[in-house]
């Protein structure tokens, strides 16, 4: 069942929300575009969702869950998706996002984002999913690509053709994460440029950046940095091919300073209005 697309975050930067900045954020109210939270923080409701919902009287809020395992083989979590429903509709978010993963098997839960190789049996399989979310949902979901540490030698085809397939399956959108096509382009030799070309840029409702770390060689989505260089060089190459779209800063080790965190944003605010000044001008 194809969904209607319901995500309106405003064209613009945001921050992901985190604890520590909670408070500043409901004493201080500073100019934020809109924020993403992680779902599971506030699947059990009480002080962290009250929270939420203060903070949601003030911003537009994207939900962005890593637990649920879209390409997982064990049956969904209907608990998890019912938690996720309850949620949606107590916060009203305007976009709903998850990866593109697998996380458990024999009933044994790990606490990773895993990949899979893209075949067609593996593509049949992940769209009865999305689509099974969405329809729990009554949204629609955005699908996130993934960095990854290595690569299989059976898959059909590529990343970026599985997602562009997936979202003409199912009518979902894409989180495109452009820290996370780095780390690929560097770890596993991916080539960004056919990666771009494959993605229908009308799927692409969301872009996400963030800074990786460096060990033993291998590049490590980590998110504890600023958002280096040759991101922000990638990033502006798929703004020209692609577009516009709503960017979000991630920061979730290591969490700096409400500031920095909001001066990765303007970075990112001031790349989009200038790709718009450029626009308006063709």
């Amino acid at each position: 069942m194809i969904m209607p697309a319901t995500n309106a975050l405003p064209l613009a930067a945001g921050i992901g929300l985190r604890a520590p900045h909670y408070r500043e954020v409901l004493e201080k109210l500073p100019q934020l575009s809109w924020v993403e939270v992680h779902n599971e923080n506030f699947f059990g409701g009480g002080a962290p969702l009250h929270t939420l919902l203060k903070v949601r009287e003030h911003y537009p809020v994207s939900l962005h869950g890593v637990g649920m395992g879209l390409a997982s083989t064990s049956p969904l979590d209907q608990r998890h998706l019912s938690s996720l429903r309850h949620l949606c509709d107590d916060v009203q978010p305007m976009a709903v996002s998850e990866h593109l993963c697998w996380n458990s098997a024999d009933g044994m839960v790990i606490n990773d984002l895993l990949p899979f190789p893209y075949t067609r049996e593996a593509l049949v399989h992940v769209a009865r999913r999305v689509d099974q979310v969405q329809e729990r949902l009554g949204r629609q979901l955005l699908v996130e690509n993934l960095s990854s540490y290595l690569s299989f030698s059976h898959s059909e085809m590529t990343e970026g053709e599985f997602l562009a397939e997936l979202t003409r399956r199912t009518g979902c959108g894409i989180l495109f994460d452009v820290e996370n096509l780095y780390v690929n382009m560097r770890n596993l030799g991916v080539d960004a440029d056919a990666f771009i070309r494959a993605i229908p840029p009308e799927a692409v409702k969301e872009y996400h950046l963030a800074g990786y770390s460096v060990r033993d060689g291998c590049l490590v989505d980590t998110h504890n940095h600023p958002v280096y260089p040759e991101v922000w060089e990638l990033y502006e190459a798929v703004l020209q091919h692609i577009g516009p779209r709503p960017t979000l800063i991630e920061w979730d080790t290591d969490i700096p300073e409400l500031a920095v965190l909001m001066g990765e944003a303007a970075k990112a605010q001031q790349r989009l209005e200038k790709l718009e000044v450029c626009l308006a001008e063709q």
